[in-house]
């Protein structure tokens, strides 16, 4: 989108209202402050490898957003990893994240630039070795050690401009890049249970 103009693409481009994006980046551009988002998730435990994720609110272009109804991610580990497979595991959500990003990146830059995309679809595939996970190996890392994207595009616009635009993917910048990550514990007191007599 940057270097583009209003002018460049009019109406709906692959389900892209270019006129409203051309009017958010005009904003931004006059009041750079609403650019500043915050997503936010709440995470619960809820036994062994399952676990429970609520997104509801964030706050972005100067307020916070609510949702009427949150979403709600379980999170589990397969039988073979100790879960019982409630959900898809956190490093499939991670794979989930990044192809749902890029393509939205791929899909947006696109319409502004006036490529019109028939179909786009990605395979993921990351490799993972358990033994930095399980803290059996010092040189091994607890994550991916490598993640492959492939991308089947339809439309207009060469292979090599589509690539170039994921390089806009928030995930795919996180994920490729290091980001800084700060974790907090907050040691909570167990309540004493009465004993009934």
């Amino acid at each position: 989108m940057a270097g583009q103009t209003q002018t460049t693409t009019k109406g709906k481009v692959n389900g892209v209202d270019c006129d409203q994006l051309f009017e958010t980046m005009d904003a931004i551009q006059d009041t750079p402050t609403i650019a500043k988002f915050k997503f936010r998730a709440h995470n619960q435990w809820i036994n062994g490898g399952h676990n429970r994720t609520t997104i509801g609110d964030f706050y972005g272009a100067g307020q916070t957003h609510t949702r009427s109804k949150p979403f709600v991610l379980d999170a589990d580990e397969p039988p073979i990893l100790l879960g019982e497979d409630q959900g898809a595991n956190p490093v499939k959500y991670l794979l989930t994240a990044l192809a749902a990003c890029m393509t939205t990146a791929i899909t947006y830059h696109a319409a502004a630039r006036g490529i019109k995309l028939e179909e786009v679809e990605s395979t993921l595939e990351g490799d993972l070795d358990l033994h930095g996970f399980l803290g059996l190996s010092e040189s091994v890392r607890p994550g991916y050690e490598k993640i492959r994207v492939t991308f089947k595009v339809k439309g207009d616009g060469s292979a090599e401009k589509l690539a170039e635009l994921t390089k806009y993917s928030p995930l795919y910048d996180v994920v490729s890049k290091s980001v800084p990550v700060s974790v907090r514990v907050e040691k909570v007191e167990k309540k004493e249970t009465a004993v009934a007599r």
